[in-house]
């Protein structure tokens, strides 16, 4: 009996996980982020524009491409329940912006290189897919960098991106949660560090 179960609920996890990406359009998902990549090395990186022009179109696709408030309330983890509605909107804020501003400058290692697709990956969550690429490297092998993207009606929107088996929003949320336990100040403390943090980007910047 207890052998009966287990298949079932093995068999019943392979239903769960097909099921979730078969409510994602995934040639679609792939096609979203190969357009995000695009527009990102092509009008950005390799535009003959200001650094203040790069930034302005960089904050643009940012956030239009991913959805930061799903991000945001993932990172935040059980604090984003116990913060005011305020406390939310001000963790948000500054979350998107400390963003923008790093990736902005980072996206300048991918000047001159192309990111190459290889397909698509389910999720165990509903309407969300796993999409694969590669990035080629001046030394050792290309980096894999994987882009978790969740479908809502005929809108994609980019809730991860995983470089190295390492995801950028689980980062967060540890990175977060624990200065949250140690800060006497809480959600608050971690807003106003994240803003000292983005002027410190800003300063390097100048």
């Amino acid at each position: 009996m207890k052998k009966i179960l287990l298949s079932l609920v093995a068999a019943l996890s392979c239903v769960w996980a097909f099921a979730a990406q078969a409510a994602v359009d995934a040639a679609k998902a792939e096609a979203f982020v190969k357009g995000v990549t695009e527009d990102g090395i092509e009008n950005i990186i390799n535009a003959n524009i200001s650094q203040a022009e790069k930034d302005k179109r960089f904050a643009k696709l940012f956030n239009s491409a991913l959805d930061i408030q799903f991000i945001g309330q993932f990172v935040l983890g059980r604090y984003w329940r116990t913060a005011t509605p305020e406390q939310r909107q001000e963790f948000i804020d500054a979350y998107r912006e400390l963003n923008v501003q790093t990736w902005s400058k980072r996206f300048d290692e991918f000047k001159g290189r192309n990111f190459i697709f290889k397909g698509t990956d389910a999720s165990n969550s509903a309407n969300q897919i796993f999409v694969n690429s590669t990035v080629p490297m001046e030394q050792g092998e290309p980096a894999k960098v994987v882009w978790r993207v969740k479908q809502t009606g005929n809108e994609f929107k980019i809730v991860d991106i995983i470089i190295e088996n390492v995801s950028l929003a689980i980062t967060a949320r540890n990175e977060y949660t624990a200065f949250i336990k140690q800060s006497p100040d809480g959600v608050a403390g971690l807003i106003k560090n994240l803003q000292e943090k983005t002027k410190g980007v800003d300063k390097k910047a100048s």
